[in-house]
């Protein structure tokens, strides 16, 4: 990873993504990517429960970096970031398949994170919920539905559903919400937690 040079030290977020998007120039990236560096660790360590796995997942997600921000118009780099973050930490413990028990019970507090809520039955790779789970997806309005196979199974981000959808990125996000919300309530009436 380049050096984290200082002297992009008083440029906002935004203005770094813009000249990254015009440059490619990767000391530009690593002075933005400096900046959230613990941020992205904290997270890892938390989904990963190992500190060589973080550590070696932001070095990863660095390097994903280079590829994904040429390919999304990202306003929120904090919030994508985060985003990015946890779908590859899931992504990890998905190929690992225990990722239903390193996630049980898990709650995120963190500054970083848009909320600290319990991990949602979906975010969990647990076999034996598995079907409750695609029972409840298949009661869900459409628009719901596609939204949450294209977040979850496809890891589609924003942008990329909203294309694909032809929806606005605030009405994915809200049938995004909305559908979590609806499969927890499903799921909590069989007793699926």
């Amino acid at each position: 990873m380049p050096e984290f040079s200082g002297k992009y030290r008083d440029h906002a977020d935004e203005e770094l993504l813009r000249l990254y998007s015009v440059s490619g120039n990767l000391d530009v990236l690593a002075a933005l990517y400096g900046r959230y560096m613990h941020l992205v660790f904290g997270v890892a360590f938390k989904f990963l429960q190992d500190r060589e796995e973080a550590r070696d997942a932001v070095m990863q997600i660095f390097e994903n970096l280079i590829t994904e921000l040429p390919r999304h118009r990202v306003r929120a780099f904090q919030s994508w970031l985060y985003v990015l973050t946890r779908n590859h930490c899931l992504m990890i413990l998905r190929s690992k398949k225990q990722e239903g028990k390193k996630l049980e019970g898990l709650k995120i507090e963190h500054d970083f994170m848009e909320s600290g809520e319990d991990v949602h039955p979906i975010d969990r790779d647990d076999p034996s919920s598995e079907e409750a789970l695609r029972e409840c997806l298949e009661q869900l309005k459409d628009e719901q539905k596609q939204c949450i196979e294209l977040f979850y199974y496809q890891q589609q981000s924003y942008r990329e559903i909203s294309e694909a959808l032809k929806l606005e990125e605030k009405k994915v996000k809200s049938h995004l919400q909305n559908g979590k919300r609806n499969l927890k309530i499903c799921l909590e009436s069989k007793d699926v937690r």
